[in-house]
């Protein structure tokens, strides 16, 4: 019998490995900003947060995952976005408080050492990085075998997860404090269904159809809101800022809102997309678990003085995302919701 080694075991010594070291040092390499100190492949990264440009600057951190998205990357065999929808669920929420995200680690965990899909995924939180205008400081890639299925056709499983840090001024932090009755809801267009929800929604459809087109639009990634909402907040007072995941428009919205206030929402005022309805009809789903799951359509809602709404729309049209005023803030009881959802005139 022929000794035992760890890589024997499924577990390649890619620490070891200078070609894959100097690749993976490029690529994260091309998201470093200012703060950023030494290089790529150490231990633990350092950043300098007086060099990002702040006085007085509070930490902000996130931490999220894809969730069950992986399964239709794995039946489309389609990698790239899932790193997209990874940084952007994490800085997504860095930016309710005001933060500009400056850095990013992340986790990839995977039955099997496949270059190819880890490489794709690398390549999207790379791409979320720069968008986002944050560093890629570094990260983990640990390979299980026997804990995550591996397949001899297909990738093998594999899960990931982010974390991120953002700095806002001390002062400047976002808290919904401010709201008030009659102050207006901006609902900023999501790019589908984001990452979440896939776990109801591979329930409604099949394999096969997930393998196929309607696949491919569940897959498009997660709309990051960094720049925009950051460069708004720069000439505009935002009283609150909520990111629509998972628990949707009902669960989310009150996170920002004080008490003894509600928020009023009309869907006939944005179009929803096609797909929404399509899950809905297929799923059979009663609209108030819609708006309780899906962002249906609004990514991000800013809660915002009414005379500001304009040059705010405005402001997203030149970054290409569309917007609309979807409703207010109201007062509401011990025993009303806090959340009201109307379609068609009726509460949903």
């Amino acid at each position: 019998m022929s000794k035992m080694t760890y890589e024997k075991a499924g577990v390649p010594h890619l620490k070891g490995d200078p070609v894959y070291n100097r690749k993976i040092a490029s690529m994260i390499g091309s998201t470093r900003v200012p703060g950023v100190m030494g290089g790529a492949l150490g231990f633990a990264a350092l950043f300098d947060p007086r060099k990002a440009g702040m006085k007085d600057p509070l930490i902000v951190a996130s931490t999220d995952g894809v969730g069950t998205k992986l399964e239709l990357a794995a039946l489309q065999n389609h990698h790239a976005t899932i790193g997209i929808d990874l940084v952007a669920m994490c800085v997504n929420d860095l930016i309710t408080c005001g933060a500009q995200p400056v850095f990013f680690l992340d986790y990839f965990a995977a039955g099997k050492f496949e270059p190819e899909v880890t490489e794709e995924v690398l390549s999207g939180i790379v791409r979320g990085c720069r968008e986002s205008g944050c560093a890629l400081i570094g990260g983990e890639t640990a390979i299980m075998p026997g804990f995550y299925q591996t397949h001899a056709q297909g990738p093998s499983q594999y899960d990931v997860a982010g974390f991120s840090v953002g700095l806002v001024e001390r002062g400047k932090t976002v808290t919904g404090e401010t709201i008030r009755e009659g102050d207006l809801l901006l609902g900023l267009a999501s790019s589908g269904f984001h990452s979440n929800g896939y776990s109801l929604l591979r329930k409604i459809f099949s394999k096969k159809e997930l393998q196929g087109a309607i696949g491919r639009e569940l897959l498009t990634p997660t709309r990051l809101y960094v720049k925009p909402v950051l460069s708004l907040l720069k000439k505009t007072k935002l009283k609150g800022i909520v990111n629509i995941t998972g628990g949707g428009f009902i669960d989310n919205l009150p996170r920002v809102i004080p008490d003894g206030l509600g928020a009023e929402i009309d869907s006939s005022f944005w179009p929803r997309a096609k797909l929404f309805q399509t899950v809905q009809d297929s799923g059979k789903i009663a609209s108030s678990e819609m708006y309780r799951t899906f962002n249906m359509g609004i990514g991000m809602v800013i809660v915002m003085r009414r005379q500001d709404i304009l040059g705010a729309q405005k402001h997203f049209k030149q970054h290409k995302i569309p917007s609309w005023v979807i409703g207010k803030i109201t007062k509401t009881g011990k025993k009303d919701a806090r959340v009201r959802v109307l379609e068609d005139g009726s509460p949903v």
